[in-house]
């Protein structure tokens, strides 16, 4: 589909909407945080260079990233841990702004969730957010790989039918934006970590993107300059 821009806003066309969940739907950065300061002081990282690259992935693959040397099976099993801990934690856990409006706006407009996060933290932080939760999801127990991989954003097109470039996705993370580029689609970056990693379109949030759905089954998407 197409892309163009007018009035210094931009405007894009698509057929489906990908949604990552955290730092685009949901700001859990409070509780992301406070965990994984705590899991690198636990193994003598520097709690400020852990949280450089947790952002967008499984933790599993974080894990790795920080601990090279570690056997795969402990960052799995450690992993499992840190999903039992985000899921018990949702202080602080709040939509970002716009998404309650956004949300309402696509209801009826074929979208997806593609989330690093598995279907428990999911569920748990989109309820605590007050957020509907799309009828197609796609977790970290449907991928085989974790963002950067495209993997996710590919599997959430199919489940919708739509053409890979025929969609656009939302995202915050530098690893879900490549993931999103990766799957040759156009990537809305929402918020301050967007900015820095090639976004096709970046906001600040989602107030600032307006959504009209087309007689013919487009998707128009107008966003005001970040």
């Amino acid at each position: 589909m197409s892309a163009s821009t007018a009035s210094a806003h931009v405007v894009l066309t698509a057929r489906a909407l990908l949604l990552d969940m955290d730092g685009t739907l949901v700001d859990s950065d409070a509780v992301v945080e406070r965990c994984w300061r705590e899991w690198a002081l636990s193994h003598g990282l520097d709690p400020q260079e852990a949280l450089k690259v947790v952002h967008g992935r499984q933790g599993y693959a974080t894990m790795a990233i920080l601990l090279p040397e570690r056997p795969m099976e402990l960052n799995h099993a450690e992993n499992a841990e840190m999903l039992a801990r985000e899921t018990a934690d949702t202080e602080g856990v709040v939509p970002v702004a716009g998404a309650p409006e956004f949300m309402a706006a696509i209801a009826r407009l074929p979208h997806a969730l593609v989330t690093s996060a598995d279907a428990a933290l999911a569920g748990v932080r989109m309820t605590a957010a007050a957020l509907p939760m799309p009828g197609v999801r796609i977790t970290a127990e449907s991928v085989g790989a974790s963002k950067p991989d495209p993997e996710g954003f590919l599997k959430g097109a199919a489940e919708l039918g739509v053409d890979p470039a025929d969609c656009v996705v939302f995202e915050d993370s530098g690893a879900g934006i490549a993931a999103g580029l990766a799957a040759g689609m156009r990537v809305i970056g929402i918020g301050p970590r967007a900015a820095a990693h090639g976004p096709t379109a970046h906001v600040d949030d989602l107030t600032a993107v307006r959504v009209e759905a087309g007689e013919d089954g487009s998707i128009r998407l107008t966003l005001a300059p970040a």
